[in-house]
């Protein structure tokens, strides 16, 4: 940061003249205004790093002569790293960099390195060459010799700036220095002749400016640091977010400036007869005579033919590089692509002149004062028939479709002879999206099963440019996780097979595409399995804060995102029999600034949903603010949902169904490439374990876990092997999973508690019982569960007096918490007592939780004990509305089923819950309890 300060002030300073490409050395100026005396008995450790930025400028006949004083002291080794070498950049094609002193003060010493014969180095590398920046830019460098902990660095520096473009004007802009910024003096000093007309202005508050005129100059003096400016909002207007500045200029209007600007835009003679670029303006002709379209090839020609390349030497800061250099070379910046658009719009007969931006602060233009500086871009401006175009050399891609596309870059300058007042572009969204989506979702396999999917994004512009570049470099890792982050987003959760990116050259677009598979959120409601569509209301964040007084005028900026077209094609289940959609199937409103169409159908087994999202970058006024967000609340009520039958089939039957018919083999396939693609990856291996799981195919996952094991050993595949072969009955090669689980990861808590469950479950309750001793010891977040764990093992051990104690400790220890009230019921649901208490445990956790489905599973047990089975069948039904797939709570209603004489439905579901959880039955027949 203290390095960075100083080099913003020397950058401020920094102009265009004629000078030698060493620095020069000399006494300091006698304008010069001296700062406070540098006291080194005075200094404490408290003190800041940086004790000193002055900065003074002297504004004369064209000549801006900048001054920066700094004073730094060594607080600690990684400061003395920071300062101890002195690094200065300067342009010796824009100034003079004038060293006027470099001293170390220790104590009352005062050490001149100067005057010991120390002199700068000068780097002479393109520092921003990287970033296609070729700008001149020198660093002189010099290690501080001798410079210690404790010491004080001393640094005095100009550089000078005349500009001959500017016409004789003169400008400047700094940053001003605010709390929190810790610093004990900083100034900026503006002085002129008196007489000249130069004027001043800052958009910080609480400055106390000392005006006065001595010595023939009028001085501008402000001290600092200033007090902590005013908050903004995030989401305010750019101008209310500005960087706090301080500028200078002698220009009179905006009209100055562009009147200044217009002779470096003059097109004349610049494309001369029989040269390279005359042919491409004859091709252009002769290939279309419509000026639409001619304007349109000239852009693509600009934009295709040119790279990009910023030119700051042979002062490049305004000046553009000839057509004919540009052509040739085949690069340039946006200088130098305006000129050559100009010129050969103007060869077209096309009315066009250049225009100044600002590419990221337009917002703020029209509070500066008039100078050059409040730019940092130049396009076209185009005039045919009726329409008005800006044509942007610096971007990529663009076609005849997107000629009329306005760039969002608010308050611009048109560059005139006359000269001319500022301008505002009215924006409004781009004719073709940045990105377009195509997703395609098969779903014939199941509700909740996974899905087999096919994505393609197409990217357009800049941002096609730079993913483009970006991929050049990229490796196939780089591409993995880039495709996951821009796709993740349409496919939701799941994974991705294969992925390709191709660039087309005709278009100017990227394509990436993917295979993979997804897993839809299909969520059980009202006894019915929905899932939400919408990617596009429910991704909306309106929130703004105007809570603040000063915030109250203040608007938000919205929908400054980007223009987006996707579509989703679905084929459901079942030929879509008895699928329905909810929410809002259509849409042609504006939320939050950004506008948003949909489109969608349901056609058999064939779901379509098209949404086109634009922003606007609209600002909303304070007073509409409740009426926006009651808006985005109200359509996020009613977001996009495809719901199915409520006689849709429980997921066990979909499984099964599916098995027999052959729905899963092309998920099977992909996971099977994904082994085949990275058969170094255990990850492969353990996502192909999760499916087999998922189709109670216990013996498959094992045998893929043992491969990933083969290739990472972690504790979580050993837990997770250890419990499939738990619930298989092996219980033995569960306890050595286990052990290996916790030699891999003493402090797992899940290997711990399976490991403590199955020795039990062996018979071995003692041993069961110390292990969780030792966590229970241990204390932690996890104390409360493993006192719920040991409370059932005892239970199930037949040591009732022990189990109550224990799970009515980790009541004791959290009351409210539903699942350890939970675990108190079963426990006595277990144990066959206190069922009076145990029904008011599990009531209380079915109110206190988020989650209901063990709480009732649990409750329908003690209902069970109490031969209250029409209440018992209501909590089970009412667990497995919730979750279908529960195992046991599918074994208990086939009991309370048989119970009631319901054999049937007494055979289903206890079929069902053998086949989810092969132990399911020798795990009740322990509590006495069987058909």
């Amino acid at each position: 940061m203290i390095r960075r300060l100083v080099f913003v002030a020397l950058a401020s300073i920094s102009g265009v003249a004629h000078a030698g490409d060493k620095p020069l050395y000399a006494p300091v100026p006698d304008w010069v205004k001296p700062g406070p005396a540098i006291d080194a008995s005075a200094i404490k450790d408290g003190d800041p790093v940086l004790l000193s930025i002055d900065t003074q400028q002297r504004m004369k006949d064209g000549q801006v002569w900048g001054y920066v004083e700094s004073v730094t002291r060594a607080a600690s080794q990684q400061v003395l790293d920071t300062i101890g070498t002195i690094k200065l950049p300067w342009s010796p094609e824009k100034g003079d960099l004038i060293v006027h002193k470099i001293e170390i003060v220790r104590g009352t010493e005062h050490i001149d390195l100067l005057a010991s014969g120390n002199k700068f180095s000068v780097l002479r590398r393109e520092e921003g060459l990287e970033q296609r920046v070729l700008n001149g830019i020198l660093t002189a460098t010099m290690p501080v010799e001798g410079l210690r902990v404790g010491d004080i660095l001393h640094i005095a520096v100009s550089i000078t700036q005349k500009d001959g473009t500017l016409g004789g004007n003169m400008q400047t802009i700094s940053g001003v220095v605010s709390d929190p910024f810790r610093i004990q003096f900083a100034r900026i000093r503006l002085l002129w002749p008196a007489g000249d007309k130069v004027a001043w202005k800052t958009n910080a508050t609480g400055v106390a400016p000392q005006i006065t005129d001595a010595n023939g100059y009028h001085q501008v003096e402000i001290r600092m640091p200033l007090a902590k400016q005013a908050d903004m909002p995030n989401d305010a207007p750019l101008r209310y977010r500005a960087p706090k500045l301080i500028e200078a200029s002698s220009f009179a209007d905006w009209a100055a400036v562009s009147k200044t600007m217009a002779p470096l835009y003059r097109t004349e003679g610049l494309i001369a007869p029989g040269t390279p670029l005359a042919a491409e303006v004859a091709r252009i002709k002769a290939a279309e005579t419509d000026p639409l379209r001619r304007a349109e090839l000239a852009l693509e020609l600009v934009q295709g033919k040119v790279r990009y390349l910023f030119k700051g030497m042979d002062g490049g800061n305004y000046v553009p590089q000839a057509p004919a250099d540009t052509w040739s070379s085949r690069y340039g910046d946006c200088k130098a692509k305006t000129l050559l658009l100009l010129a050969l719009l103007r060869e077209f007969g096309i009315t066009a002149e250049p225009i100044l931006a600002n590419s990221q602060l337009g917002d703020m233009v029209p509070d500066h004062l008039p100078l050059p500086g409040a730019f940092d871009h130049v396009l076209v401006h185009a005039t045919i028939g009726d329409d008005q175009l800006w044509l942007d050399g610096t971007s990529s891609g663009a076609r005849l479709v997107d000629i009329h596309d306005t760039p969002p870059f608010g308050w611009v300058l048109p560059v005139r002879p006359e000269g001319a007042a500022l301008l505002k572009i009215a924006y409004h969204p781009a004719a073709r999206p940045d990105i377009r989506v195509d997703l395609a979702l098969d779903e014939r396999t199941g509700v909740g099963m996974p899905a087999p999917f096919k994505i393609a994004a197409v990217y357009r512009g800049p941002i096609a440019q730079v993913i483009h570049a970006a991929a050049q470099q990229a490796s196939k890792d780089d591409l993995d996780t880039f495709t996951a982050q821009q796709l993740g987003g349409f496919y939701g959760s799941g994974k991705i097979v294969t992925r390709a990116l191709n660039y087309d050259e005709a278009t100017g677009e990227v394509s990436l595409s993917a295979t993979g598979i997804a897993y839809p959120d299909w969520k059980r409601e009202e006894q019915r399995y929905r899932v939400t569509l919408d990617k596009s209301v429910s991704s909306i964040t309106f929130a703004p804060d105007r809570a603040r007084q000063a915030w109250r005028d203040i608007p938000v900026l919205a929908g400054t995102d980007g223009n987006l077209l996707s579509r989703t094609t679905i084929t459901l289940p079942d030929q879509g029999a008895g699928f329905t959609l909810d929410g809002d199937q259509t849409l042609a409103t504006t939320l939050a600034g950004l506008r948003i169409d949909r489109t969608s159908t349901l056609a058999g087994e064939t779901l379509t949903i098209e949404d086109k999202v634009r922003g606007t970058r609209a600002e909303i006024a304070v007073a509409d603010i409740a009426s926006a967000r009651a808006s985005v609340t109200t359509a996020k009520s009613h977001l996009l949902r495809v719901q199915a039958p409520t006689a849709y089939p429980a997921q066990w039957q979909v499984v099964e169904a599916g098995k027999r018919n052959h729905r899963f083999d092309a998920v099977l396939a992909l996971y099977q490439a994904d082994i085949a693609a990275r058969p170094d990856k255990a990850e492969a291996l353990t996502d192909l374990a999760w499916f087999h799981e998922r189709m109670y195919q216990r013996r498959e996952a094992i045998a893929d876990l043992t491969k990933a094991i083969a290739l990472d050993r972690t504790a979580d595949s050993y837990t997770w092997r250890g419990r499939l072969q738990s619930e298989l009955g092996d219980r033995a090669a569960a306890v050595a999973d286990l052990t290996e689980a916790l030699k891999l990861d003493p402090g797992s808590t899940d290997a711990a508690d399976a490991m403590a469950r199955i020795v039990a479950a062996r018979g071995d309750t003692d041993a069961a019982v110390t292990l969780l001793d030792e966590r229970i010891g241990a204390g932690g977040e996890k104390k409360n569960d493993f006192l719920a764990t040991k409370a059932e093992v005892l239970a199930r051990g037949g040591r009732k007096d022990d189990a109550i104690s224990a799970i009515d400790q980790a009541v004791a220890a959290s009351p409210g918490n539903p699942n350890i009230l939970n675990a108190r019921c079963w426990v006595k649901g277990i144990l066959n007592t206190a069922l009076d208490t145990a029904l008011k445990d599990c009531t209380r956790a079915i109110e206190l939780g988020d989650s209901a489905t063990a709480a009732l599973d649990s409750r329908a047990m003690i209902y069970f004990r109490l031969s209250q089975f029409d209440n018992a069948l209501a909590d089970l039904d009412a667990a497995l509305d919730l979750d279908p797939t529960l195992a046991p709570s599918l074994f208990m209603r086939g009991v309370v089923h048989k119970r009631m004489g319901d054999t049937k439905g007494s055979q289903s579901d206890l079929a069902a819950a053998r086949m989810i959880l092969p132990t399911v039955e020798q795990d009740y027949a322990k509590l006495g309890i069987a058909p």
